[in-house]
């Protein structure tokens, strides 16, 4: 099981990125995947999450500005993110286990190395 996130870099306030988090040797229909950040001096933070039924979750200081989505023929989860904010700065990594998890981030057992994503003017 791998996964590979891709995507970050550094934008201005109120601007857009999509990562991208391509996952092999499972299928997304087994699996969960979710998007995870930490910010430096913080715990990691799991602000999206993807089940393998297709249905999603968001953390509230996401919603309506983070969009979880995946493509079963590339087998990759995407994370398009909008109107970003200095708070979003941090380095974003997908993980993945059977269920979405945004507490016990422990549970997930697969990770991808991260990404980093930097919101500053």
């Amino acid at each position: 099981v791998q996964l590979q996130a891709s995507g970050g870099g550094l934008v201005q306030p109120g601007g857009s990125l999509r990562l991208s988090c391509a996952a092999s040797g499972f299928s997304l229909e087994d699996y969960a995947v979710a998007w995870v950040r930490q910010a430096p001096g913080w715990e990691r933070e799991a602000v999206a999450c993807i089940r393998s039924s297709g249905y999603y979750s968001y953390v509230e200081s996401v919603r309506g500005r983070f969009a979880i989505s995946r493509d079963l023929a590339e087998n990759t989860v995407y994370l398009q993110m909008n109107d970003l904010q200095p708070g979003d700065t941090a380095v974003y990594y997908c993980a993945a286990d059977r269920d979405c998890w945004f507490q016990q981030l422990f549970q997930y057992h697969h990770w991808g190395r991260g990404t980093q994503v930097t919101v500053s003017s």
